[in-house]
């Protein structure tokens, strides 16, 4: 769906009033396994709230709209609960990448993380996930076990008990005895791009970065200068999430390491098709 500025409050309002809330649940194969992935066009810019969320929240419109998403959550929610399915379906809350910086007041924030949106830093990165599955998913339960989007596609599959795809190799990992069970996971271990070209690798709490960019300093997009680390730099980022202390002359061996793990991932790489 594309819409003008002046036309995305109104379908906003829609949104959050409770018809995307309802989706025509009446539907025979309603108790069929279904599955619902709404991406909200905001907090993106351009920023907008409805009537009733407009200068309510102390965080301007950047918080104003936070709290209509904050709402309109809470309405699928109760309608789950309507229908009596709230038990048997798995709601997953997420972001795809950290704050756009550059926009200031309407970018939002990273936390303790550096930089934002188009980076390979923490911030641009991680971001929080909540899973929420009734007696299945103990509330109030924090984890700092690792996890990717990837991982969805192979958990929803199995939980679902349906078999993953043989003909194509799957990068995802089946995050379910971290959800029901509390396990803490699986190791670290990440390869960090930009666009189709590999930056950066974790393994465990070390990071190595080989190219790195601070978007959040430039406002006109793509306009942000490309920095070669050579040598790599290194971080804790158990430690360190906000990556401030170079640690790479006093741990020579987890470079050699990570930058090994890069080369044999570069030459094991089957590129996909490119998505644009």
């Amino acid at each position: 769906m594309i819409a003008r500025p002046e036309e995305v409050t109104l379908q906003q309002e829609g949104v959050s009033g409770g018809r995307l809330g309802r989706l025509q649940w009446e539907n025979p194969t309603l108790h069929d396994s279904v599955t619902l992935y709404l991406a909200h066009t905001m907090p993106h810019v351009p920023l907008y709230a409805s009537r009733d969320f407009k200068g309510r929240s102390r965080r301007g419109l950047y918080g104003d709209t936070i709290e209509e998403i904050d709402w309109s959550a809470g309405r699928i929610l109760e309608t789950l609960g309507q229908l009596g399915i709230d038990d048997n379906t798995l709601v997953v809350f997420t972001w795809d990448n950290g704050p756009w910086l550059s926009q200031k007041l309407h970018g939002g924030s990273a936390g303790p993380f550096f930089e934002g949106k188009v980076s390979t830093w923490e911030g641009g990165l991680r971001v929080p996930a909540i899973f929420r599955w009734p007696g299945r998913i103990k509330a109030g339960v924090t984890t700092t076990a690792f996890g990717t989007t990837m991982d969805l596609f192979t958990t929803f599959i199995l939980l679902g008990g349906g078999t993953l795809p043989s003909d194509r190799k799957i990068d995802g990992q089946d995050l379910s005895l971290v959800l029901v069970q509390n396990k803490p996971g699986r190791e670290p271990l990440l390869y960090y791009y930009f666009a189709d070209e590999l930056w950066g690798v974790r393994k465990g709490p070390w990071k190595i970065h080989f190219k790195t960019t601070d978007p959040a300093s430039v406002t006109t997009w793509g306009a942000w200068e490309i920095e070669e680390r050579d040598p790599p730099i290194l971080f804790n980022v158990d430690h360190d999430p906000g990556e401030k202390y170079n640690l790479a002359v006093s741990n020579p061996q987890v470079v050699s390491e990570l930058v090994a793990l890069a080369e044999r991932h570069r030459e094991k790489m089957e590129p996909g098709t490119p998505q644009r």
